[in-house]
């Protein structure tokens, strides 16, 4: 039996859907940043883009632990001397949360070409509603597949 590597020709992408309501931030990040590194196939190859589409919903209702929403803070800088600009994540969660879950995503992706062409992969949307019907996106649920695939329930493929 030998070691299937997978190439660039060979990848099919499919979409996922990721619903954030009631989640942690990270933990809906991370469960994404898999997904669109392609961690989660058996043929994943660390030198190949394989991941797939990755639709997050509901972003405004992702939760921050703890005492996260007021401590943490987001940094950007000018570049210019005092161009330090610091905002609480508590605003960012009101105003505009798809950044934050973005952010949160770009973070637990590694820095490299591969994985910035990853994150082109990445949808993200405030509410339930998404405009990515047509590609007949799966639900993605943490430990178990939904519409045919595996499940907890049935103990195999179907």
């Amino acid at each position: 039996m030998s070691t299937t590597l997978a190439r660039k020709e060979t990848v099919t992408r499919n979409w996922y859907i990721l619903d954030a309501a009631g989640t942690p931030l990270g933990r809906t990040a991370t469960e994404a940043a898999n997904l669109l590194r392609g961690k989660h196939k058996p043929d994943y190859t660390p030198n190949v883009d394989c991941g797939d589409f990755v639709i997050i919903i509901n972003c405004a209702e992702a939760v921050l632990t703890g005492n996260k929403l007021e401590q943490k803070l987001y940094r950007r800088h000018s570049g210019w001397v005092g161009g330090l600009k610091e905002t609480k994540y508590k605003k960012i969660m009101e105003i505009k949360p798809e950044f934050a879950m973005t952010q949160a995503v770009k973070g637990m992706m590694s820095k490299n070409i591969r994985d910035r062409g990853a994150l082109k992969r990445l949808r993200v949307f405030k509410g339930p509603e998404h405009i990515h019907e047509a590609q007949k996106p799966v639900t993605w649920e943490r430990g178990k597949w939904v519409q045919g695939k595996l499940t907890e329930e049935s103990g195999g493929a179907e």
